[in-house]
């Protein structure tokens, strides 16, 4: 008698020396385990849909293809596990050795602050206070010129009072073009040892960028020609058309499109104009090779570069305005509601001043911070330069520190495994192989 799972006793069947009772096989898979002894389990149901390939004998599911052969469809976690992945871009210091994308550059700049805040913000603090100074000055006479009208609308300015606030502004505008000129080659000496993972001290960059001063000032005066020249010409156009009788709407449309071509060309020559200070501190260029230098870094990526710049600008504006305009709020009442005391205007002059500078020491840094990483990014895409800074960084990870050499890498001259130069035959950079 069987007993529904395998043959009787008496089947020719089973082998000999065999249990009557045998396991029920998987399914109908040869080779498959064996189960505990029973009740055989039910059959999982057949997928639904239709079937696919040709007809199969019944008790047999439909020929599909297996899962394994199917062509794999990454998913939302990633791809399958054995699959091969990129290694990561090495980060020794504040951005990865890699062409960067814009958060990279403003994260850049944003760690450059944070790796070296003695020098970087120290500085800045120093820069900006020597600018808002006089211009804090000039804000509190200037208010405290508007207090008179403010109680009789009737009154007229004084004169002197707006002679002063100008001569406070000049003089603060002054200051700041030697002050940020300065503060821009600083920061970018700083910023070649922070791609690295390397600090510097305010001391020692100011040695290494001192020799630079000149071209700074030089590539400075160039810019403001540039953009001076063709505003003497815009004025010397409306001359010319007041002295030809020219109606004001010609005047106007004239105007309106001066300015608009104006603006554009501005625009143009500042985005690219804008790694020369950076070419000039790292490369050790003069002031018409770095400008050239400039020009053909930016050429291949200049809407890309444009686009960086203005959001740059755009930031640092809002960060300045929002650091800055509780301070100079408070001194501002402290003027129109101090009935001209000496010590209501002490108090507004410094309120102005610490809110100038607070917004001034972190816009600083925050753009050349910026345009030092563009001018990185910029040779990384253009002349493969991300590898030769791996090659060193790799280099430097091997041996534990960052060496002073690392600076002179960013020579297009200099190879990496040639000697650095200033230094002694036989005394190469530590990436040197020989």
């Amino acid at each position: 008698m069987s007993d529904g799972h395998g043959s009787s006793p008496g089947d020719p069947g089973t082998p000999s020396g065999w249990a009557s009772n045998q396991p029920p096989p998987y399914g109908n898979a040869q080779g498959s385990p064996w189960t505990a002894p029973g009740p055989a389990p039910d059959p999982p149901a057949p997928p639904q849909g239709p079937p696919q390939g040709p007809w199969q004998p019944h008790g047999q599911a439909p020929h599909r293809q297996p899962p394994y052969q199917q062509p794999y469809q990454q998913g939302p976690y990633g791809p399958p596990y054995g699959a091969h992945m990129p290694p990561p871009a090495m980060r020794p210091g504040i951005i990865p050795l890699r062409p960067l994308g814009v958060g990279d550059i403003l994260d850049g700049a944003i760690k450059l602050m944070r790796s070296n805040p003695r020098s970087v913000l120290g500085l800045s603090a120093i820069a900006a206070a020597l600018g808002a100074i006089p211009l804090a000055i000039g804000q509190v006479i200037a208010l405290d010129s508007i207090t008179p009208i403010l109680e009789n609308p009737n009154a007229t300015p004084d004169e002197g009072s707006f002679l002063s606030q100008y001569g406070g502004t000049l003089l603060s505008y002054a200051i700041q073009f030697v002050a940020v000129t300065l503060l821009t080659g600083v920061v970018t000496r700083i910023l070649g040892r922070a791609v690295f993972g390397g600090r510097m001290t305010a001391g020692e960059a100011w040695t290494l960028t001192r020799s630079r001063v000149p071209t700074l000032f030089g590539l400075v005066v160039v810019n403001l020609v540039i953009l001076l020249v063709p505003i003497a010409m815009i004025i010397g156009m409306f001359f010319a058309l007041g002295s030809a009788g020219a109606g004001v709407t010609v005047v106007a449309i004239v105007g309106v499109v001066a300015v608009l071509a104006y603006v554009v060309y501005a625009l143009f020559v500042n985005t690219r104009l804008v790694l020369a200070p950076a070419a000039a501190v790292l490369e050790r260029r003069g002031v018409v090779d770095s400008l050239l230098r400039s020009w053909h870094l930016v050429s291949g990526g200049f809407w890309r570069t444009l686009g960086i710049v203005i959001l740059t600008q755009i930031i640092a504006f809002l960060v300045g305005q929002l650091l800055s305009f509780p301070f100079v709020l408070g001194g501002s009442f402290l003027v129109l509601l101090g009935e001209s005391s000496g010590g209501a205007r002490i108090a507004a002059a410094i309120l102005i001043a610490v809110g100038v500078t607070l917004g001034s020491m972190i816009t600083y840094p925050l753009q050349a911070g910026v345009n030092g990483l563009l001018y990185a990014d910029r040779r990384m895409r253009s002349e493969a330069f991300d590898l030769v800074l791996q090659t060193a960084a790799i280099e430097q990870r091997r041996q534990g520190w960052v060496h002073a050499s690392a600076d002179d890498l960013w020579d297009p001259s200099i190879t990496p495994a040639g000697p650095a130069r200033h230094e002694p035959p036989g005394q190469g950079a530590p990436w040197s192989h020989s």
